[in-house]
C-alpha cells in the first residue's frame, strides 16, 4: 500500500524528525530536506524502520557520512536513517593473536586506519583519507593509494530491507569490483570482519602521515565529496586526466565548479545548491564523452532526484 507521510511519521512516532534538513548529513553541505529522519540506535529499531517503510511502500535512505551522497534541492519524500552507536564499534584482537578486525558499518575509515595502526595492525593504512564509513566502503569497494576493501574484506553482517533478514555474508557473494559491487541499495551493511596482518606500528603511522600529506598537497578541502568520477580504465587512464585536458579545472555553474586542485573533484559554496553541482557534473560527462568517447560512472549516489538524473551516467 501507499501511505501519506503523516501515516508513516504516525507510525514512526517519536523515532521520526519532520522536514530534517539534510545537508547537514552530507560532506556536500547542500541539499533540501528529508520527509523523515530516524537516528536508529540498535539493529531491532533497524528492523522496524525497514518494516514500516515496506509496508507504506515509503522510500528508505540509509547514510554513513554522507560522503559520496547528494541530496536534491526539494524535499526527499521518504525515510533517511543513519545508524548510531551500535554501528560505530571497533574491535582490535590482541597482540599476536588472531588479526581479524570486527569493524561497524558507521566507522569511518580515517579512524579505523588510524586505529588498526597504531596496535601494529597492517593492511589498512591506503583508507586514512577516504572521508566514508565502513558500510558505505564495501558497498563501492572504496580504495586508494594501490588498495581497497576487497583486499582485506573477509565477510559482513548485512541487513536486507527488502526481506527484513539479517545474514553473514561471504566476500565472494559480494561482488566486489573496481569502484562498485553487486549489493543490492536497500541492503544495509551492519558490521563486518577484515583479515588484516601484524608488523610494525611505526612503520604503518610513517605510511599515514604520507597518505594524508600527499592528500594534502593534491586534493581540496571544503565542501566536497572525494573523487566524482570512477577511473574508466583502471590503472590506466584517470577520470581527472581527461577532465584536466578538456580544460575543466575551475568551470562553474552557479555555485558549484570543478575543483581548481583535482579536476575530478567538484566543490559546492557554502549555502550552494545541489542543482548546481549536477549541472557540473552532466557538463563533465558530456564534454568528456564527445572528447574522448568516454562516459563517465559516478561514484556519487543522488537521493531524491528524478530516476533519469539519478542513474545518469551510472553502470545500472
Amino acid at each position: 500500500m501507499n501511505s501519506s507521510i503523516d501515516e508513516v511519521a504516525e507510525a514512526l512516532g517519536e523515532l521520526g524528525q519532520r522536514h530534517f534538513p539534510v545537508a547537514s548529513l552530507t560532506t556536500y553541505k547542500v541539499g533540501g530536506t528529508a520527509a523523515l529522519f530516524c537516528q536508529v540506535d540498535d539493529v531491532e529499531t533497524l528492523i522496524r524502520v525497514a518494516q514500516i517503510a515496506r509496508d507504506s511502500s515509503t522510500p528508505l535512505v540509509v547514510l554513513g557520512r554522507g560522503s559520496n551522497s547528494l541530496f536534491a534541492d526539494s524535499e526527499f519524500a521518504g525515510i533517511v536513517v543513519q545508524l548510531g552507536d551500535f554501528a560505530q564499534q571497533l574491535v582490535l584482537p590482541e597482540q599476536n593473536q588472531n588479526s581479524v578486525v570486527i569493524a561497524g558499518s558507521a566507522v569511518a575509515l580515517p579512524v579505523m586506519a588510524r586505529r588498526t595502526a597504531i596496535v601494529g595492525l597492517r593492511g589498512f593504512e591506503w583508507a586514512v583519507g577516504v572521508p566514508g564509513t565502513v558500510g558505505g566502503a564495501i558497498k563501492m569497494n572504496a580504495g586508494g593509494h594501490g588498495s581497497d576493501i576487497a583486499e582485506s574484506l573477509v565477510s559482513a553482517r548485512v541487513f536486507s530491507c527488502r526481506s527484513g533478514e539479517v545474514n553473514d555474508i561471504e566476500k565472494a557473494e559480494f561482488g566486489l569490483r573496481f569502484r562498485g559491487s553487486a549489493i543490492p541499495d536497500d541492503d544495509v551493511i551492519i558490521d563486518a570482519a577484515f583479515q588484516l596482518t601484524w608488523g610494525d606500528s611505526n612503520e604503518a603511522l610513517g605510511i599515514i602521515d604520507d597518505i594524508v600529506k600527499w592528500r594534502r598537497e593534491n586534493q581540496p578541502g571544503g565542501q566536497n565529496a572525494g573523487s566524482v568520477f570512477v577511473n574508466p580504465v583502471p590503472g590506466e587512464i584517470a577520470a581527472g586526466e581527461l577532465i584536466d585536458q578538456c580544460g575543466l579545472r575551475g568551470f562553474r555553474i552557479g555555485s558549484a565548479e570543478v575543483s581548481v586542485k583535482h579536476a575530478n573533484f567538484i566543490q559546492a559554496d557554502p549555502g550552494g545548491r545541489a542543482s548546481d553541482i549536477v549541472a557540473v557534473m552532466d557538463h563533465v560527462q558530456a564534454v568528456v564523452q564527445q572528447k574522448f568517447g568516454f562516459n563517465l560512472r559516478s561514484e556519487v549516489r543522488l537521493i531524491g532526484w528524478t530516476h533519469e538524473i539519478s542513474t545518469r551516467g551510472s553502470d545500472e
